[in-house]
């Protein structure tokens, strides 16, 4: 089980037109805007990832107006834990469980997922969170990081794992969110 003071979330390279093209985008949109808002509401920090935004620019709209008071961090790598930027924020955490979402999951999200189980993290991979051009590809990412031992999870089920009971101001806001 996650705990709120442990947990961080990852939000990787949901970016410009190959943001676009993933498969069931509508719904990867949806359940973005809905994930950062409860992390936020949780107090669960968010790092924020692009891949050479220069090449691929930024964040789709959609999502990067839910990330005010915050800054991506720019990355070459594949996976996050290949950008110094990111280990160093990461790091300054102090939290060793981490909530992926974000695009491609067979290429960054799982590479990051993969990097960090290596590091001795606890990984769940939020799949209604990721995405990959192809339905197939977002599947495999998803196997290839349970494999590696990370978990597959759902906004819903993270957020009420977090939250533990049924009570207090977070919940409610957080049932509003999903409602």
């Amino acid at each position: 089980m996650f705990s709120l003071n442990k947990t961080v979330m990852l939000l990787i390279d949901v970016q410009g037109q190959l943001a676009q093209l993933m498969y069931e985008k509508d719904k990867l949109f949806k359940s973005l805007q809905i994930m950062i808002q409860g992390m936020k509401i949780l107090g669960v920090p968010i790092i924020w990832m692009e891949q050479i935004p220069k090449n691929l620019g930024p964040t789709s709209e959609e999502i990067s107006q839910y990330m005010t008071g915050n800054t991506p961090i720019e990355k070459f790598s594949f996976s996050c834990c290949g950008e110094p930027l990111f280990m160093d924020k990461f790091e300054k955490t102090g939290r060793s469980q981490v909530l992926l979402t974000g695009i491609e999951t067979h290429i960054c999200v799982f590479q990051t997922g993969y990097d960090l189980i290596q590091k001795g993290c606890k990984v769940q991979v939020i799949t209604d969170c990721v995405s990959s051009r192809t339905k197939e590809n977002k599947e495999i990412g998803i196997q290839r990081i349970t494999r590696a031992g990370g978990e597959a999870s759902s906004l819903e089920m993270i957020f009420f794992e977090l939250m533990r009971a049924a009570q207090g101001d977070q919940f409610k806001q957080i049932v509003k969110l999903i409602k």
